[in-house]
């Protein structure tokens, strides 16, 4: 079996398989229907609520633990909330916790600072971010209670939209090389978040020769987005992400680990005739979601 076909087995291992995704849409649709119910008084399991973070941008891989939800609701609220005279921020993220937790009164629910965080004892984490939207764009304006309360704005849509087109206008690899970024930081403890990921592959496979190529090339888009990586300035504290242009910063020093994943690629590359040595070559970068 060749490199294709191996880069291929790969992806069908690091995709997250139709059990999780069904659990998370059932948990999803309950709170969202909870939180309409009591914000909007309709019942509906889908209206004023979008996936955000990786799992909205669809670069999360096998592994996922945190999945992001922003929930809009009515200017009505925003106004009653601002009006406060001290952290109406707070006050706001412990309205929604308290309609949360009508459905999931047995999770570990609670503000923190920005979302009201929902831990299932599957090891999965829910974190929702109440929001209002602004009508001059997409985005939108969210609240942040720390350091006494304040408003703060986002615009998740114009990320979605950013890594889709990217992911459109290269065959998939967009979309697939964040999520071996991923597994690859998982397994070497790199410390990247995955909007970073998705902020340099962005970036690199923009010009990327082989960016529209086949599994058969993903053994060399991986090595030479590990190359791009580890020629990042190390004194680089922050990039700005794709679509919205919000700040994404630097959580450890990547570089390094880049490098090496960089060295093992190539070291892989070179053992393209002996199967075997080869994938163990690639299991010292991705772990034991790479085929044997």
């Amino acid at each position: 079996m060749g490199v294709g076909e191996d880069f291929a087995r790969f992806k069908d291992n690091y995709q997250i398989d139709a059990e999780l995704i069904s659990s998370i849409s059932y948990r999803y649709r309950r709170i969202t229907r909870q939180l309409n119910t009591d914000f909007w008084n309709t019942n509906s399991e889908t209206a004023h609520s979008l996936y955000v973070g990786s799992y909205g941008r669809d670069t999360a891989a096998k592994g996922l633990s945190d999945l992001d939800i922003a929930f809009i609701l009515p200017s009505s609220e925003y106004f009653k909330y601002n009006a406060y005279q001290t952290n109406g921020q707070s006050a706001l993220l412990q309205a929604v916790k308290k309609s949360i937790q009508k459905t999931y009164s047995t999770s570990d629910s609670f503000g923190d600072g920005q979302v009201v965080v929902i831990t299932f004892t599957d090891g999965l984490t829910f974190e929702v971010l109440p929001v209002f939207e602004n009508k001059d764009s997409d985005s939108f304006t969210y609240p942040n209670a720390n350091n006494g309360g304040s408003w703060r704005v986002c615009n998740p849509r114009a990320e979605i939209a950013a890594i889709a087109r990217r992911s459109d206008a290269t065959n998939k690899n967009m979309k697939y090389l964040a999520r071996m970024g991923r597994v690859w930081c998982k397994h070497c403890d790199v410390p990247m978040s995955g909007m970073l990921i998705d902020t340099l592959g962005y970036q690199f496979i923009e010009t990327y020769q082989y960016r529209d190529k086949s599994f058969v090339y993903h053994d060399w888009m991986m090595r030479d987005f590990f190359d791009f990586l580890s020629r990042q300035d190390q004194k680089q504290t922050y990039w700005r992400a794709p679509g919205s242009g919000s700040s994404v910063v630097r959580k450890g020093v990547f570089e390094f680990k880049a490098r090496s994943a960089y060295l093992r690629a190539c070291e892989a590359i070179a053992l393209d005739d002996k199967d075997w040595s080869r994938r163990q070559k690639w299991r010292e970068v991705f772990g034991s979601l790479y085929p044997s």
